[in-house]
C-alpha cells in the first residue's frame, strides 16, 4: 500500500509539491518561484509554460528528498491560484497568450460594458459574485477579444479555457495526447460563468462574454478520480483525485466543516471562509458567496469569502520596489523598533480594492505621515494594513451571517509573523490560532485527493489530525482598538476616485 499523498500547490508567486504522511504531516517539499510580469500599470501575468515546467520539477525535487517513487504515492491533489486564466492551443499545448492572473485589472472596461444599466450585481444572484475585474470569465473575452486570431480558433473548437488547476491536470493526464480537461466546483465558481444552484456553466453569461461551452472545462466535485499521472511523468499510472482553489482547499485542512467556522489565510492576499452548509447565503456587505467544497456524490457546502488582494504583497512590495527590507522576515523586526505606527497607516489599494469595497477605482496611498514617521513606523504600518482589512471583512462576515465569530483559525505564510498575529488578535477581539501545519492549502488538496481513493475515510480523520500550535489572545484597550480602525476607515476613504480617464492614460 502507498503510504503518501502528494499535493501540488500551483500558487501566486510559486509553485510546490508537498508529500504528506497519514497523519496528515509533512514529509518533503520542493518549491519554485516563477515570474511576476508586468507589462503595464494594473497588468499581472505569467507565463504558463513556465508554471508547467516548475510543476514537474517541484514534484521531482519532493519525491527526490523524500526518498520515494510515484509507487509510494496512494494520490495526487491539486490545489491553485484561483480566478488566474489560462487559455491554450488543445492541439498544441501551446498557450495563446500570458496567465491573467488574478490581480490584473485590466478588464476593467469589459466589465463596466457587462454590467451596462444593471452594474455590477448584474448575476450575483445566479453566480455569488460582482461583476469585477478579479475573476475569470471577463479575462477569457479579453484574450479572445484582443489576440489575433484567438476567436476564430476559439469558435472553430480548438482552444481550451481553465484556471491554473485545470491547466496542470490537462498536461499531467496527458496534455495534447489524451490530457482530461476538468476543474472542480470550487474553481468553477470562480469564474462568472457557473451557476451557483445547477453546478453548470450558464450559457447565457458565456454568451455575454462570448466564450464558446466548447472552451469550458467539464465541473466535477472537489474529491474523485479525475485521472492518471500521464506515461513518462513524475508519477505515472497515480491516481489525480482531488482539486480544490487555493482558499477552499486552506478551509478544508483547517477541518472548519461546521456551519460558521471560519480560517483567514495570509498569503499574497488575505482569504476569508466561513462555512455556511448546503445554503448559499448572499452577501448583503461586500462579500462573495462561493463554493466551499463537495466530496464525490455528496452536496456541495457553500462559504461566504471576504478576498483582500494585497496582503502580503505589500510586504514583497517593501522589500523589491523599495528596498526597506532585503527579506520578508525583516519586516518584523523593522516594526518591533517603534511602539506604533507613529500616525501612518498604509492603504494597499494596488489593484483596486476587493471586499467589502469593491472600489475599481482605489490605489494605494500612505497616509497620516509627519516628520517624526520613520522607516519602522512605515513597516508596522504595512504589518497593520493586514489586520485592518480582516477586521473590515470580519465585520462584513459577522453582519452577513448573524453569527460572531468567537476566535479566528489562521495559516498562510504571514502567520510566522507573531507581532502581526498579536496585532490581528488586538484589532478584532477574538483569539486567533494557529494550526500545527501551517501549509494548510496543500494539506486540504492531499485530503480531498486521499479522502476519494480510501487514504483516509473522510472528514473526520482531517478533525483527528488537526492540532493547535499557538494562540493569541487580545490584549488591547478597547477604547485604543475602536480609535486604531477609525482612523484606519477614514484612510481607506482617502483611495476612493483615483482612477479616471486621465490617471489611466
Amino acid at each position: 500500500m502507498a503510504d503518501y499523498v502528494l499535493a501540488i500547490d500551483q500558487g501566486t508567486t510559486s509553485s510546490r509539491a508537498i508529500i504528506f504522511n497519514h497523519s496528515g504531516q509533512i514529509v518533503e517539499s520542493g518549491q519554485l518561484e516563477h515570474e511576476q510580469i508586468f507589462p503595464k500599470a494594473g497588468w499581472v501575468e505569467h507565463d504558463a509554460l513556465e508554471i508547467w515546467k516548475n510543476v514537474r520539477e517541484v514534484v521531482a525535487l519532493a519525491l527526490t528528498r523524500a526518498n520515494l517513487t510515484h509507487r509510494d504515492i496512494a494520490a495526487v491533489g491539486i490545489t491553485n491560484q484561483r480566478e488566474t486564466a489560462v487559455v491554450w492551443d488543445k492541439n498544441t499545448g501551446e498557450p495563446v497568450y500570458n496567465a491573467i492572473v488574478w490581480q490584473d485589472t485590466r478588464t476593467q472596461k469589459i466589465v463596466e460594458e457587462l454590467g451596462g444599466d444593471e452594474g455590477a450585481e448584474k448575476y450575483k444572484a445566479k453566480v455569488g459574485l460582482p461583476l469585477a475585474t478579479y475573476f475569470s470569465g471577463p479575462k477569457v473575452k479579453w484574450i479572445l477579444d484582443n489576440v489575433e486570431g484567438a476567436r476564430a480558433k476559439a469558435e472553430a473548437g480548438d482552444l481550451l479555457f481553465g484556471n491554473t488547476d485545470t491547466w496542470v491536470l490537462w498536461n499531467m493526464t496527458g496534455g495534447k495526447d489524451g490530457g482530461v480537461h476538468i476543474t472542480d466546483v470550487t474553481n468553477a465558481s470562480r469564474t462568472m460563468l457557473m451557476d451557483l444552484s445547477t453546478l453548470d456553466w450558464d450559457a447565457e453569461i458565456a454568451a455575454d462574454m462570448g466564450i464558446p461551452t466548447s472552451m469550458l472545462p467539464e465541473i466535477r466535485s472537489s474529491s474523485e478520480v479525475y485521472g492518471k499521472g500521464r506515461e513518462g511523468g513524475m508519477v505515472p499510472g497515480v491516481p489525480i483525485s482531488g482539486i480544490l482553489g487555493d482558499q477552499q482547499a486552506a478551509t478544508f485542512g483547517q477541518a472548519c466543516f461546521e456551519v460558521g467556522m471560519a480560517k483567514n489565510t495570509y498569503g499574497t492576499g488575505n482569504f476569508m471562509l466561513i462555512n455556511t452548509g448546503t445554503e448559499q447565503i448572499p452577501s448583503e456587505n461586500g462579500l462573495l458567496t462561493t463554493v466551499c467544497y463537495k466530496i464525490g456524490d455528496q452536496p456541495a457546502v457553500y462559504a461566504l469569502e471576504g478576498s483582500i488582494a494585497v496582503t502580503g504583497s505589500l510586504v514583497q512590495w517593501l522589500r523589491d520596489n523599495l528596498g526597506i527590507i532585503s527579506s520578508a522576515p525583516e519586516v518584523e523586526d523593522l516594526a518591533k523598533s517603534v511602539d506604533d505606527n507613529g500616525g501612518a497607516y498604509f492603504v494597499p489599494a494596488f489593484s483596486g480594492l476587493f471586499a467589502p469595497y469593491w472600489r475599481a477605482d482605489a490605489r494605494g496611498a500612505l497616509v497620516g505621515l509627519t516628520r517624526y514617521v520613520n522607516k519602522g513606523h512605515i513597516a508596522r504600518a504595512v504589518l497593520e494594513a493586514t489586520a485592518f482589512q480582516t477586521r473590515e471583512v470580519l465585520d462584513a462576515m459577522n453582519a452577513d451571517s448573524g453569527v460572531d465569530l468567537t476566535e479566528l483559525k489562521v495559516d498562510g505564510g504571514m502567520i510566522a509573523n507573531e507581532t502581526l498575529m498579536q496585532f490581528q488578535a488586538d484589532i478584532l477581539g477574538v483569539p486567533v490560532v494557529r494550526p500545527q501545519v501551517a501549509e494548510t492549502t496543500a494539506l486540504g488538496a492531499a485530503y480531498a485527493a486521499g479522502i476519494a481513493v480510501g487514504f483516509w475515510s473522510g472528514e473526520q480523520d482531517v478533525i483527528d489530525n488537526w492540532a493547535e500550535d499557538k494562540r493569541w489572545e487580545p490584549s488591547m484597550d478597547s477604547g485604543d482598538r475602536e480609535r486604531l480602525y477609525r482612523n484606519w476607515k477614514k484612510a481607506v476613504t482617502k483611495t476612493f476616485d483615483w482612477v479616471d480617464g486621465d490617471t489611466e492614460a
